[in-house]
Order: structure tokens, then sequence, then C-alpha cells
């Protein structure tokens, strides 16, 4: 039970890691290379993007 819980959490945060670096300000190639990086390397890549992943413009009110 312990490892499904760990694998959805790890689920929920390369989803969520993909959806920043789509909706970053970053080129078509650099979002490419990232989302397969999380995509292959689900835990490494997400710790990868978590230190130098491109993030998602900031919102200005």
């Amino acid at each position: 039970m312990e490892y499904g819980l760990v694998g959805l959490l790890i689920l929920v945060a390369n989803i969520y890691a993909i959806y920043q670096t789509l909706a970053s300000g970053a080129s078509t190639a650099a979002k490419l290379i990232w989302t397969l990086v999380i995509l292959v390397l689900p835990v490494l890549g997400f710790i990868a993007w978590l230190i130098a992943g491109p993030r998602a413009p900031a919102v200005r009110a």
C-alpha cells in the first residue's frame, strides 16, 4: 500500500512539473527536452526540474 501512495505522489508531482514546463516562456525545444526528461526519469527528472527547470511567467495584477 505504501508504494502505491508514493507512486501516486510522484505521478502528481510529474504532472505538475510538466504543466508548469509547458506554461513557461521557454523555447519549444527546451519545453520538449524538459518534458522528456521528466517522463523518462520520473524522480530524478522532477528533482532536476525543481532545481533548474523553466518557470511559468509571474502573473501581474
